[in-house]
């Protein structure tokens, strides 16, 4: 009987690449969508970007992933069908899914629009639906989410570069704004140079804060000053440079996600400045808790965020043309972009140019 109402309610058939197991390797996979349901939108994937979370849920890095795994929460695409209920949105329209398309709804979290704090969160590429069904992400030629958790993408951002955004820029943005380091004249250091560091750049100096970039590599200087427009670059393995630099920053961004100290960050930071962590290393870092007190300083996180900031954040890159720097790939190409991905060989984002390249 379940068997048979889970097929009756995903009649759609799709097609995308899958991991099936621990190895990683994706190839392809039909499967299928559920009905367009009164609140939902369908649309036809376009463009997805390649975010480090994909690399490790294929993987089950994190211990929760259930093959198979269709990976991808950086979707852009066009609007090809609307529910009787859908009141935002209608056939034509470009639009993008991030990181999660459900939540309870009921909870402090989503109605204060933090929905990516509800305890029920569904992520958008391997999770439990409402309806028990696995989701599969945008590695695929179709989606359907509903209408709430669907971001409407201006017409003047491109969708191959502005797909990076659904995740790597809302999760740079909503910091900057919660910690209030959004304000002109700030000093903000980005630490780590990768996928959410060139866009927190980026963000950063559209909001009018002078920005030092902080990376272990003294190659990427020319990189970060040049190309990207940081005012100032620091090296953090140079005790001299991170000594001159000390009680100058109002807040850090920390994408790193290996294993790193922090002690110098937080001596980088102005008496009550906030160290916000953005990567998640696998293991615990140590934290020095003298500095912090003696500085009333903050080390605090950060994950994505709600919709409604989503699509402010979406707005805001439309009206100060920001995007990431992406490196466009065919489908096929996905199995050495994610090799190359562990190896941080990308500058800075792959995105998979699915309307075009994705064929059964």
């Amino acid at each position: 009987m379940a068997a048979k109402s889970c097929q009756e309610g995903h009649p759609t058939e799709a097609f995308g690449w899958a991991a099936r197991d621990q190895s990683g390797v994706l190839s392809p996979f039909k499967f299928s969508r559920r009905a367009t349901g009164e609140k939902d939108v369908a649309f036809k994937v376009l463009f997805c970007g390649i975010c480090h979370s994909d690399l490790h849920m294929i993987k089950n890095e994190w211990g929760i992933s259930s093959y198979p795994v269709v990976p991808g929460h950086e979707i852009v695409g066009e609007v090809t069908g609307v529910g009787s209920k859908v009141e935002k949105f209608k056939v034509g329209d470009k639009v993008g899914v991030g990181y999660m398309v459900g939540s309870c709804q009921s909870c402090d979290s989503c109605h204060d629009d933090l929905e990516n704090y509800c305890p029920e969160t569904i992520v958008t590429s391997g999770g439990k639906y409402h309806d028990g069904a696995t989701t599969y992400g945008g590695f695929s030629d179709i989606m359907v989410a509903d209408e709430h958790y669907v971001i409407r993408i201006p017409e003047n951002l491109p969708l191959d570069a502005g797909a990076p955004l659904l995740c790597a820029g809302i999760t740079v943005y909503s910091p900057l704004k919660y910690y209030g380091l959004d304000k002109p004249g700030m000093h903000v250091g980005v630490v780590g140079l990768g996928g959410l560091g060139h866009v927190a750049v980026k963000f950063a100096k559209a909001m009018g804060i002078k920005v030092t970039v902080i990376s272990t590599s003294p190659k990427k200087k020319q990189e970060a000053l040049e190309h990207l427009g940081a005012h100032s670059f620091l090296v953090s393995r140079d005790p001299d440079q991170m000594q001159a630099a000390m009680g100058t920053m109002d807040g850090i961004i920390d994408t790193v996600s290996t294993m790193h100290p922090l002690f110098p960050l937080i001596g980088l930071l102005k008496t009550q400045g906030k160290l916000v962590l953005v990567g998640a290393p696998e293991k615990p870092l140590e934290l020095p808790v003298f500095p912090l007190i003696i500085g009333r300083k903050i080390v605090g996180g950060s994950s994505i965020g709600g919709i409604k900031e989503t699509q402010e954040m979406i707005d805001f890159a439309a009206k100060n043309n920001i995007t990431a720097d992406v490196e466009v790939i065919p489908m096929d190409y996905v199995n050495t972009a994610l090799e190359r991905l562990s190896k941080s060989d990308v500058r800075y984002r792959f995105v998979i140019d699915i309307g075009n390249t994705l064929k059964i």
